[in-house]
């Protein structure tokens, strides 16, 4: 079976295209995998027909979406949709307003438009330059139109076309698969045209490119070489009906190139990939004077705004004067890294023709053991009938999928045992590693700590459980007979405590204590009228409950002297109300009144504070400070540094010397967790709040914001990690400390000097930042570190690096930290 599947893997790798006549599966909008929040449109007539209705085969609201008011001809109303990745688009399907018989609206057509990146879109035509798609005829049949040529985007629109004032309405599918070669633009001269009569009349333009052209070069656009039509051996001949001989192809004669013998192409990349091959289908008739590339030479850009790196790579093919047929010419590209690349195309006769280009990197496998929804009907089906061919395709494709889960498994578990067999030696201890199956949390075993004189011999070591949220105390250095600092209280393994927070996300290691008693008497915050809390807006949820901005009533009065709520001027006390959902587990309440008392412990300057709570009755809440600017990350998002320009153009500002005192401030705040044994673990610039006098404090409710789930890595569609902030450890091996909090502390320094402009290690996917904490672990030197930001002083940087130490022992405490950057504010 093995075997089979090898060769299945290479067969597929071999081919490695998609074929617009298998790439058919619905793309989410009737089953609902689009959620309504990626459903938008230009207009909508009510709330009950609005964008979120537009789904096919669904009567939900009023039926459908419909644009407000009368349609008329030179409108461009929208429903567009967000599909979140690169999307090979190959079929659409509409119907109108049904509404269970009292519907009468559809559109009779239609165009479409579509943008990679949200911002440039491109109007979509058919190969013979039409934009308008036939529409319904009536409300309630579906009508499928294939997509010639297919559509590689992310966002989509929808634009009803009418002749006469009219009402519309929509429901639509989308048909594809996700575009895995994450290609979004290629660059090269324009094809030229082969003429008389030395060869026969044929155009090898690139008919259907949609970028620009820059004095006859095609620029910053994809078309024939990414449409999944593979062109014949014979290059007259074509796949479509009334075209022009030659279409499948883009082609170039050598002496119209000028002396140079050689075709430049520049491909762009959604990211930064690991590439493996590239597969250039060629012509080869040389009976007509036509072959394959002679040879290939292939440069690299790790980022748009580098350099080309100087080492290429290139290819010497086997020229074939024997057999006249096209084909796939596989070029080696051995695991280089790069976000662009630059290829040089070297003529072996007069002409060289290209109908396709794909690229395969690392860890992505063949589409059709990716990807297997139902497929979708073709064009010129009913909404009854079947497509034999397709259906068998996909049964092919789920059984090969289920031999794939099958194999994973058994490595798998070999791999485990493998592991659980050999432990290794690091940072001078033994640990094995072990995925726990019930929380996902990776779960530390240290080995027993030989007895010292007067001592029996210690157990294991306590757990170190994953999250964002403050953990007490940091004990994963101790034994249960070794105290962090000697007047910190040591604990054994089962002394320790998991709780998971409000968000449903937040993981402390809390000391047991008296705590797994604690009831609502227990707790020393007073309460609240919850009556006196007004809602503005809702900041995240999680699980268990809701994150909310509120406006306090008389807030200031409630508290009294020693308020720690600053001088409001009269205006409204912002807070932050943690709330727990009326139907959480009875776990999840308890948790809630624990984490109540963890923060209640919590008094600093550059600390959120618990303010009061509302647990008299349900849902039980708790009230902590807010800050008018909201958190750190989006305060210097909308900033630039301060400079003259930003003074006569009224651009929000701050200066080096702000940015120096956040950081000063941050600091500060860690200095007093760590000195209290709190391990924070979610430490980033969207967990710092910030008031009108730039005074920063930290909280831990970032985790639950959707709009930084991003900055998050999903582990088997639950526990989620902020891995682009995390030491290496703690990826590896769950190991939280207050040195990884230093780790996080480097990265969220970086953050303020970049003025939050870019997500750290932005180049790298999030499997890719994982195997280069891969490379910390190793430590050989091929480890990616962030870059020096340009704001940011050398011995500023000096310092990130030193949060960044593979060794724990060699990165800096928080009172150096401190001290530190208080010397760069006095300068």
């Amino acid at each position: 079976m093995l075997l089979f599947l090898l060769l299945t893997l290479q067969t597929s790798a071999a081919v490695g295209q998609i074929d617009p006549g298998h790439c058919r599966f619905p793309l989410g909008l009737e089953d609902g995998r689009v959620k309504d929040e990626d459903i938008s449109a230009s207009s909508k007539w009510y709330q009950t027909t609005g964008p979120q209705f537009a789904r096919l085969n669904r009567e939900d609201g009023d039926g459908a979406w419909c644009p407000e008011g009368q349609l008329e001809r030179s409108d461009s109303q929208y429903l567009q949709v967000d599909l979140k990745v690169l999307t090979f688009l190959t079929l659409v399907g509409t119907q109108g307003r049904y509404a269970r018989g009292l519907g009468k609206e559809f559109a009779r057509a239609y165009r479409l438009s579509y943008s990679r990146d949200g911002e440039t879109w491109k109007p979509w035509k058919n190969r013979q330059g039409n934009a308008v798609i036939e529409g319904n005829k009536n409300t309630y049949a579906i009508v499928y139109k294939e997509l010639h040529p297919s559509i590689i985007a992310r966002y989509v629109r929808l634009i009803p076309v009418t002749e006469h004032s009219s009402t519309v309405c929509m429901r639509v599918e989308l048909y594809g698969c996700p575009w895995h070669d994450g290609l979004i633009s290629y660059s090269a001269p324009e094809g030229q045209l082969m003429m008389p009569p030395a060869y026969p009349p044929a155009s090898l333009n690139d008919s259907i490119y949609d970028g620009t052209h820059e004095r006859r070069p095609l620029f910053g656009g994809l078309g024939q070489l990414t449409d999944g039509v593979v062109g014949q051996d014979d290059f007259l001949l074509t796949h479509e009906k009334q075209v022009w001989s030659g279409y499948d192809y883009l082609g170039w004669r050598n002496d119209s190139l000028g002396t140079q013998g050689y075709v430049e192409m520049e491909f762009v990349f959604d990211r930064q990939r690991n590439f493996t091959s590239m597969k250039v289908h060629s012509n080869n008739l040389f009976t007509r004077g036509v072959k394959i590339f002679s040879s290939v030479s292939c440069w690299f850009k790790p980022r748009l705004i580098a350099n080309w790196e100087l080492e290429a790579v290139t290819f010497r093919t086997v020229l074939d004067d024997r057999n006249p047929s096209a084909r796939y010419v596989t070029v080696p590209l051995y695991q280089r890294t790069a976000k662009a690349l630059r290829c040089r195309f070297y003529f072996a006769d007069v002409w060289m023709m290209f109908s396709e280009v794909s690229f395969q990197s690392g860890g992505n496998l063949p589409l059709s053991l990716l990807y297997f929804p139902a497929a979708a009907p073709s064009a010129n089906d009913t909404t009854e009938g079947t497509n034999t061919p397709i259906l068998i395709g996909c049964l092919v494709t789920i059984i090969l999928l289920l031999v794939v889960i099958i194999f994973l498994i058994l490595w798998c578990q070999c791999v485990c045992k493998v592991l659980e067999k050999a432990p290794r030696q690091i940072l001078d201890e033994e640990v094995t590693i072990r995925l726990s199956s019930c929380s996902d949390t990776i779960i530390m075993q240290t080995p027993p700590v030989p007895p010292r004189a007067g001592h029996a011999p210690t157990g294991r070591g306590p757990r170190a459980a994953c999250g964002g949220g403050y953990a007490e105390p940091d004990v994963t250095q101790c034994t249960p007979h070794q105290s962090f600092h000697s007047n910190a209280p040591h604990y054994a393994e089962t002394d320790i405590i998991r709780l998971q927070g409000v968000t449903g996300s937040n993981m402390y290691a809390v000391p047991a204590l008296t705590v797994d008693s604690l009831t609502r008497k227990d707790i020393s915050a007073a309460e609240f009228p919850r009556q006196q809390l007004i809602f503005r807006e809702k900041l995240g949820e999680g699980q268990f409950g809701e994150v909310h901005l509120c406006e306090a009533e008389g807030l200031p009065e409630f508290l009294g002297e020693g308020s720690p709520l600053p001088d409001r001027d009269g205006r409204p006390v912002l807070v932050a109300v943690k709330q727990l959902r009326a139907d959480a587990t009875l776990q999840a309440r308890n948790d809630f009144l624990k984490e109540i008392k963890i923060m209640s412990r919590l008094d600093d300057p550059n600390i959120i504070r618990l303010l009061c709570v509302c647990v008299s009755s349900d849902p039980l809440c708790m009230v902590t400070e807010y800050m008018e600017n909201g958190d750190l990350n989006m305060f210097l998002s909308q900033r630039e540094i301060e400079s003259t320009l930003t003074h006569a153009n009224s651009i929000p500002s701050v200066s080096l010397s702000d940015l120096l005192h956040m950081a000063v401030q941050i600091s500060s705040g860690m200095k007093y967790l760590a000195s209290l044994n709190f391990v924070h673990r979610d430490l980033a610039t969207r967990n710092c709040l910030v008031d009108r006098r730039l005074t920063i404090k930290i909280a831990d409710f970032g985790m639950s914001r959707n709009l930084y789930s991003s900055d998050y890595y999903r582990i088997q569609g639950r526990a989620v990690l902020p891995i682009r902030w995390m030491a290496w450890e703690s990826i590896l091996l769950g190991k939280f400390t207050t040195a990884s909090d230093v780790w996080a502390f480097g990265v969220t320094l970086w953050e303020i000097f970049t003025l939050c402009k870019e997500q750290p290690y932005s180049l790298l996917s999030d499997e890719q930042v994982i195997e280069n904490t891969g490379e910390f672990f190793r430590n050989q030197g091929r480890q990616i570190f962030l870059y020096s930001p340009p704001l940011c002083p050398p011995s500023l940087f000096d310092l990130m690096m030193r949060c960044w130490s593979r060794n724990i022992t060699d990165r800096p405490a928080f009172d150096g930290i401190h001290q530190s950057l208080r010397r760069h504010v006095r300068e």
